[in-house]
């Protein structure tokens, strides 16, 4: 993704709030969602800027664009879609930018009172209110393990003589995740599964997990997708990749360590996965593009996973952050306590290297597919991206600025992630949140 008139960071909007220092929907990110305000609304597809939502529904209906613009925006309004984004996914970079274009010039400050935006404030929701569904249907979901700092900690506390497996450094490790229980899910309950007997020769234990866990993750959203058989190589892995959201894995620790031997995470990560409401694009994110770093001496990627480009700018420079309030907090108004702060580009792997990886065998990805990075952790202890790390399995748990601790998630905890783009001469880019609260467990 080049640089072009869009990213300029001078321009400015006639849309209230788009330019606020702090905001994260400014004229330069125009993030993609599925909103309504009402049950009784359909879900629209917008796009965020400032304190509003550009109701792309609408405003489709007044054909404002032409060329593969106006393309674009049709199949944002397609009623087949029901205000996901699948059908805009589908057609391809050249779409995408062009509607991206087409809308940056339309909300410029400088269009004035042109022919066009009248349109524009006519389709205009306030974001205050709006509800949120998955910004795509996701057909399949497929989460990976990208950080070696958290590879590497989180093996210490089960294999401290071998922290990474041997193939760490030369394949990125993902598995088939449950597609249905992805969503923008303010709560969730407890799940209740099998967890490891107390002895070797005792049952397993039936109940509600002990030991729930965050995961900080970012999602990758494919755009075009390829035929099967036909693999996608590095060089246009980002052309079939439409954008970048937030995700929380919410992880049941207990099951998990019952469950995933030999085949793997099941039961203790199927039961939620929240999501944040918009997809920043990589067009949006180009100023803010990094370059691969590997500790010195690793083994060099395959030539499959190898391209000048990715190593010169295949990582993204976006700050993470993650949040904790607990129902004791909030009665007594205390804000929520900042856990950890880290960063994506300090994964392993790159974006366009999980998309060749995942389509190498000949596997066809499709328009809404969601890739998930793996738990972002940094080089430092106080950067990692889940209280199994953070509170080292439950034997240090964290002190909470309002007296209370945690090893782990309690009944009524909120964990929220967060994540922005800056850049010296740039404008500030968020990526709003991904907040969900933990409900006791339903079993009785």
């Amino acid at each position: 993704m080049q640089l072009n008139e869009t990213h300029d960071p001078t321009l400015r909007s006639w849309v209230p709030g788009a330019d606020d220092a702090d905001s994260d929907f400014p004229l330069q990110n125009l993030p993609y969602g599925t909103f309504r305000h009402t049950d009784a609304e359909p879900w629209r597809a917008g796009v965020a800027i400032g304190r509003h939502i550009l109701d792309l529904g609408r405003l489709a209906a007044s054909a404002p664009f032409d060329g593969l613009a106006g393309q674009a925006l049709a199949a944002c309004a397609a009623a087949e879609h029901d205000g996901r984004l699948n059908g805009l996914m589908a057609l391809g970079a050249d779409h995408w930018h062009a509607l991206r274009l087409a809308l940056s010039r339309a909300l410029r400050a400088d269009a004035g009172q042109s022919a066009g935006r009248p349109l524009l404030e006519a389709a205009l929701r306030p974001m205050a209110g709006a509800r949120h569904a998955t910004p795509a249907r996701i057909g399949d979901y497929t989460d990976f393990y990208i950080s070696l700092h958290h590879a590497t900690a989180v093996g210490r506390q089960f294999r401290p003589e071998q922290p990474l497996l041997p193939n760490y450094k030369w394949v990125p490790i993902g598995y088939h995740g449950r597609a249905s229980s992805l969503g923008v899910l303010p709560a969730f309950h407890r799940p209740v599964g099998q967890t490891r007997p107390p002895r070797e020769d005792a049952p397993p234990v039936f109940g509600p997990s002990q030991r729930l866990d965050y995961e900080l993750e970012m999602a990758i959203y494919i755009g075009q997708g390829n035929p099967q058989g036909r693999r996608i190589p590095i060089e246009d892995a980002e052309n079939h990749v439409f954008g970048l959201g937030l995700l929380n894995d919410w992880s049941a620790r207990d099951i998990q360590a019952w469950e995933y031997q030999p085949l793997g995470p099941f039961l203790g990560k199927s039961f939620a996965s929240t999501i944040s409401p918009w997809i920043v694009t990589l067009e949006a994110l180009a100023p803010f593009r990094a370059p691969l770093h590997r500790p010195a001496g690793d083994p060099a990627p395959l030539p499959y996973l190898a391209s000048d480009r990715n190593a010169a700018a295949g990582a993204f420079d976006v700050r993470l952050q993650v949040d904790l309030s607990t129902e004791q907090s909030r009665r007594a108004g205390h804000p929520a306590a900042t856990l950890s702060r880290s960063n994506f580009r300090d994964a392993y792997w790159t974006v366009a290297q999980l998309v060749a990886h995942h389509t190498v065998n000949g596997c066809n990805l499709q328009a809404g597919d969601l890739l998930g990075t793996g738990t972002l952790s940094g080089p430092r202890p106080e950067e990692a991206g889940s209280l199994l790390e953070l509170a080292e399995g439950g034997k240090s748990p964290l002190a909470l600025p309002w007296g209370e601790t945690r090893a782990f998630l309690q009944d009524g905890d909120e964990v929220r992630l967060s994540a922005h783009c800056v850049a010296p001469d740039r404008r500030r880019i968020g990526f709003g949140s991904a907040c969900g609260r933990v409900l006791p467990a339903d079993w009785a």
